[in-house]
């Protein structure tokens, strides 16, 4: 089953970024689906910032990631998410590609929640802004 995506952004790979091996070093996946999350959620117009004053806050809750080709440095790369919500989890879908020749590089599925004032809860405004509630 091809994977829905709703969201995409393209980045390159830093110098900085890769191992001695020559490769990105596997924790900087972790930034590119995050940078990609914030992108999404700032081209749907929420801000972090302003969520979080009002006592709303998304966590990571878990992660799986599966590596499949790696990333060089120089290599321009495509991130593409998915999003849907199982119960009080927004579970993210996220892909990266590498743009030269379409390779898989990283599969990853992200589940989040939200806390409210400190408490897990369910946040009307991330349900609105992804479609899930009018």
């Amino acid at each position: 089953m091809q994977p829905q995506y709703v969201f995409e952004t393209e980045m390159e790979v830093r110098d900085y970024e890769c191992d001695i091996q020559g490769i990105v070093n596997n924790a900087n996946y972790l930034h590119y689906t995050e940078h990609t999350r914030h992108l999404y959620l700032m081209s749907l117009g929420v801000s972090f910032a302003k969520l979080h004053e009002q006592g709303v806050d998304p966590v990571v809750a878990r992660m799986n990631l599966q590596y499949k080709t790696p990333l060089r440095s120089d290599d321009v790369f495509v991130s593409k998410l998915g999003v849907r919500k199982e119960g009080l989890r927004y579970v993210f879908n996220q892909d990266i590609f590498r743009k030269s020749d379409g390779r898989l590089c990283l599969r990853a599925i992200v589940e989040l929640v939200c806390l409210i004032n400190g408490k897990l809860g369910n946040s009307e405004d991330y349900d609105r802004a992804f479609g899930f509630i009018e």
